[in-house]
């Protein structure tokens, strides 16, 4: 068996300890891939327990070297063994490591220095040396991928050192950011999308934002599409959302009243179809257009063969809901215009922005549109991009991110929570999506209320600060490699501080974001109540003017 010694000179002081790897203590249980280890005897010494402190701490990296290996590891828990009543009478320290990559040593030569494998398959032996990784061994285990890549902060361990993202694994296999509320979710996904679209300026982002926050971070570089300048025609709809917009909430009624939809709205189709055999083909989910009037009429077409009055009732309501509808201002991106045009060409292409023309990013303003039905233009949005990957020409197809801010108002865990057919469209991008090129996106402050299903296949995920305990062990449930020992971080992570684990990160790491410039920080700040309470506010007709853009719907 070979010692810290045959393979690492013996440190002189500090500064050769740090360069040439600190022995920090020697094994004493290995299973799958956790190494129990025992730390160097503490005694009066107060340099060596400084010193120890200093190379072993909760997300720590160590090294076990082996006859043929040097394997590697992340310090997940400390704790003390034999408890004395001092330190100065001697205890034994004990250290828990999470394995997560290796080097061969045979492979390691040449001026590259090693490249850092996944997984370990030469297992370090009990009573082997565990030793304090270098700073050089750091900058060679986080050195910049060979592969396409951003920086987007610099690790914890050292300011120094770059935090590299790996573009293609990032964005073809689906991330995650989740963290509390105030812990910097929005200036994290702001701090990666600009790293990414300043490396790639013919990028093809659509980010979903429900509170208008990111519109003025992306200054220049965004498409902001809000209910004024939307035109998101109602013949987009498939059945479901039809049946969410345009029936009556209760079962029993929404029943009748789909009945009465389906036929009207195919009826309404085929007579708008250039021929007999197109018409043929159409389904009530078709995006084909067709004019409401003949919605409207087919309605009372069908009604006035009906042989009681009081059968009438589900049509005259159905009828009513959709005048209403066709009369209300806040629907106006979607019922507004007499004349029915195929513009779905036009729609896609400034959803996906083709051509890019120095906007690579749609961001989509949904706090103007009506509460009611956010949900079903998330899932027209959601689908209309899925089917559009589907059917594109794989040679001719450009890749899309599409990013869902607030994701669990869209994916819950609760079946009974949320419109199905956007957590089912959602859940099929992020099944499927990467065979035709749409990437997904999720961020959000409650991760427990998730589904879980979706979320596991996110393979890069950032976790920022959490206190929740649900939140952190539906993290540890959801993360695509062990990282333990920093997800028992999270709690106290600062903010721009991050825990990054998965495919679109060279290896697990803790990272601090990069500072953003004021004009790319997303408007997300909470309001100054002790600043704004200083001093007398609305004397200049506040209440009277808020009120008039309430009933005018001007935001």
């Amino acid at each position: 068996m070979q010692t810290a010694e045959n393979l690492v000179p013996a440190p002189e002081g500090p500064k050769d300890a740090a360069e040439a790897g600190l022995k920090v203590g020697h094994i004493v249980s290995v299973t799958g891939s956790k190494i129990m280890g025992s730390l160097v005897s503490v005694g009066p010494d107060a340099d060596t327990a400084a010193r120890l402190n200093e190379a072993v701490q909760i997300g720590a990296l160590v090294k076990m070297p082996t006859a043929r290996s040097v394997a590697f590891g992340i310090v997940s828990s400390l704790t003390t063994g034999n408890p004395s009543p001092s330190p100065s009478f001697g205890e034994q320290w004990v250290v828990e490591i999470d394995l997560f990559g290796e080097y061969i040593l045979q492979d390691a030569k040449g001026a590259d220095g090693f490249d850092l494998l996944r997984g370990v398959s030469i297992y370090p032996g009990l009573g082997d040396p565990i030793m304090a990784a270098t700073p050089e061994e750091l900058r060679q285990i986080y050195k910049r991928p060979k592969a396409s890549n951003v920086c987007i902060g610099t690790l914890h361990q050292d300011r120094e050192m770059p935090a590299y993202l790996v573009t293609d694994d990032l964005l073809g296999k689906h991330f995650a950011i989740l963290g509390t509320t105030g812990s910097g979710k929005s200036c994290a996904l702001a701090t990666v999308l600009h790293a990414i679209l300043a490396e790639h300026p013919f990028g093809h982002v659509v980010l979903l934002d429900p509170h208008n926050e990111y519109s003025s971070a992306f200054q220049g570089l965004t498409e902001v599409v809000t209910p004024e300048n939307l035109q998101l025609p109602y013949w987009l709809l498939n059945f479901e959302e039809m049946v969410e917009v345009m029936c009556s909430r209760d079962e029993i009624n929404r029943s009748a009243e789909s009945f009465i939809l389906k036929d009207a709205i195919l009826m309404a189709k085929r007579a708008t179809a250039a021929s007999e055999d197109e018409g043929r083909h159409l389904t009530v989910d078709t995006p084909a257009p067709y004019p409401l009037s003949a919605l409207l009429q087919n309605i009372e077409a069908a009604m006035g063969q009906l042989q009681k009055a009081e059968q009438a009732k589900p049509y005259l309501r159905l009828r009513s809901r959709i005048e209403n509808l066709r009369a209300d201002r806040r629907y106006a991106f979607m019922f507004s215009g007499l004349s029915v045009k195929d513009t779905l060409p036009d729609v896609l292409a400034r959803i996906i922005r083709v051509p890019v023309d120095g906007k690579p990013l749609t961001t989509f303003d949904l706090s103007g549109v009506p509460s009611e039905i956010v949900d079903v233009v998330v899932s027209l949005l959601c689908r209309t991009l899925f089917d559009f990957a589907v059917w594109s020409e794989r040679d001719a197809a450009v890749p899309v991110l599409l990013v869902c801010e607030e994701a669990h108002r869209y994916i819950p865990e609760d079946d009974d929570k949320g419109f199905e057919p956007t957590r089912r469209m959602i859940s099929r991008i992020a099944k499927e999506g990467r065979k035709y090129g749409l990437s997904l996106g999720l961020v959000s402050q409650r991760p427990s209320e998730l589904s879980e299903t979706i979320v596991s296949q996110c393979s890069t995920l950032f976790a920022l600060r959490m206190g929740n305990q649900k939140d952190q062990d539906f993290v540890r449930r959801a993360l695509p490699e062990s990282a333990e020992g920093m997800l028992a971080s999270l709690p106290a992570l600062r903010n721009q501080q991050a825990v990054v684990v998965g495919e679109g990160a060279v290896l697990p790491m803790r990272i601090r974001f990069d500072d953003l410039p004021e004009g790319k920080r997303p408007q997300s700040d909470t309001a100054s109540f002790s600043e704004t309470w200083q001093s007398e506010r609305g004397l200049d007709g506040f209440v009277a003017n808020t009120v008039e853009r309430w009933r005018k719907q001007i935001r």
